[in-house]
């Protein structure tokens, strides 16, 4: 970090994000994707573009205290959501990886669009057929006894 008259620390623009910031930025987004909204429809909802929503899903923006309570408010969920599963080594400096969210299973796109699917069947024996078939196949290609 640069030192900046006033005693703040800015980032050159090849700096990379704090991982922090990253895993906070992926929980917006697995959030917002689990609610099936789009990034413009959040930012509308907080008063930014979807460009400003784009930074702050990639880490690239800090989110502020005020901001991350309104997000929270928006998403409906607890602030320390966005903490959740953090890695106490990311918090230790920025010598971390900054993760992929794209490489973790369960933030891809195609599996939050499964839970989506899943949590919006209404009748509970349908939910739990359908729950019941997905793990036959996946044991029948993993070669793994079925577990109840």
């Amino acid at each position: 970090m640069n030192p900046q008259p006033g005693g703040r620390g800015r980032r050159n623009k090849s700096d990379k994000p704090h991982p922090v910031d990253v895993h906070v930025g992926s929980r917006l987004r697995l959030r917002r994707t689990l609610l099936g909204m789009s990034q413009e429809k959040l930012g509308h909802a907080i008063g930014l573009t979807f460009q400003q929503v784009q930074k702050y899903e990639r880490g690239a923006n800090r989110i502020g205290a005020s901001r991350l309570y309104e997000l929270s408010r928006v998403l409906d969920v607890p602030v320390t959501f966005f903490f959740d599963a953090l890695d106490p080594a990311l918090v230790g400096g920025m010598s971390a990886a900054t993760p992929d969210f794209e490489a973790e299973p369960l933030m891809k796109r195609e599996t939050l669009e499964l839970v989506r699917a899943y949590l919006r069947i209404a009748e509970p024996s349908l939910r739990r057929r359908v729950f019941d078939l997905a793990k036959a196949i996946a044991n029948a290609y993993t070669g793994r006894a079925p577990q109840r």
